[in-house]
């Protein structure tokens, strides 16, 4: 698979269908995932971000980017201290898999070893691309593999990472993450909701690499998950700013001090309960999945917690949610600043 990554900092296990997919605009893909068309099955259009949101990203990056280089950073420690250093980082693409390169970075700068990594495809209600982890399971040890992504919002992928690993002896359903306000995983650089600058953008900080794809006319039984390569984005293509800049904050001494808190899931079916939401996937909770929504999906309503209404960590979701013509509620919330919903088509 094509990427603007380098091979030193990630193999991709995925097959490249540029020019076989058509990317569909965001209301199409909606209304197609509502009526029962799997997610996997298509893929969006990716948001090219205006002048005036790159420039929110940008001055975000140099007011939070420590913050995320110290969480990446104590997420790093935990790993080395459990896992050891024969560790085989194993990123979910595709918001996994800039915090996986991050991951394998730090542990050579500090740890002065090079662990290999590999990004692959999991989907949920779909499992993870089992072609992929047989290719992995040939050349290392099953106990030395720890999955990796950005963060966890309510904890949907974890569930399903726990559900594959049973056909996968040895292999630890762990995942690490730099974000964990949802409290699921021990292996999480910090428990605060913070923003991590690779969820405000796109395929623009994931190596040009679209999100992954599994459709039974394009995907073979013995094919990696797909992805497309978006080549006509590479002028705009920021993956190694992102990597570069986070870098260049790395630290040796790094603390995080958040302290794991109630599940997130008990927030997200408190909310539910409230708007008359019976399906809780159109509930994305955290900075991470809100931005998400707003870029890929089509949002009804997003949630604030009021203590946080002059953040500047969410700048980029105010000014999205005005893009969108999305309502912004400020509220109370426990484990999230914030909290995405998705729009039910029928009431378009």
């Amino acid at each position: 698979m094509k990427s603007s990554y380098k091979e030193s900092d990630v193999i991709f296990l995925l097959k490249d269908v540029t020019g076989l997919v058509e990317p569909l605009p965001s209301l199409e893909r909606e209304k197609l995932i509502q009526s029962g068309m799997h997610y996997s099955e298509m893929l969006p259009i990716e948001y090219i971000p205006t002048e005036e949101y790159m420039k929110i990203y940008f001055d975000s990056f140099k007011v939070f980017g420590q913050k995320m280089a110290d969480a990446l950073a104590s997420l790093a420690d935990k790993v080395i201290e459990k896992r050891g250093k024969d560790v085989v980082l194993v990123s979910l693409a595709r918001a996994g898999t800039p915090i996986g390169v991050l991951l394998k970075r730090y542990i050579k700068w500090k740890y002065e070893t090079d662990v290999a990594h590999y990004s692959v495809s999991i989907i949920r209600d779909r499992g993870i691309d089992d072609n992929a982890m047989k290719h992995i399971l040939a050349r290392h040890k099953a106990k030395d593999i720890l999955f990796v992504d950005g963060w966890i919002g309510k904890g949907a992928i974890l569930k399903e990472l726990k559900t594959a690993c049973e056909n996968y002896e040895g292999v630890s359903e762990e995942l690490a993450v730099v974000s964990d306000p949802a409290g699921e995983t021990e292996l999480a650089g910090t428990y605060d909701d913070i923003f991590i600058p690779s969820s405000a953008l796109n395929a623009t900080v994931c190596g040009l690499v679209s999100r992954t794809f599994l459709r039974d006319d394009i995907i073979g039984k013995d094919d990696f998950h797909g992805a497309i390569y978006y080549k006509e984005y590479e002028d705009n293509d920021l993956s190694y700013h992102f990597i570069d800049n986070i870098e260049k904050l790395f630290k040796k001494d790094a603390r995080d001090e958040s302290i794991r808190g109630a599940r997130g899931i008990i927030e997200v079916k408190k909310q539910a309960e409230k708007y008359g939401i019976k399906d809780i996937n159109l509930i994305k909770p955290g900075i991470g999945e809100t931005t998400r929504v707003l870029l890929r999906r089509v949002p009804w309503k997003i949630l604030i917690d009021e203590r946080y209404k002059d953040d500047k960590e969410l700048r980029h979701i105010i000014k999205l949610a005005g893009e969108r013509e999305s309502e912004i509620e400020y509220t109370y919330l426990n484990n999230y600043k914030c909290m995405g919903i998705i729009k039910k088509m029928k009431d378009i």
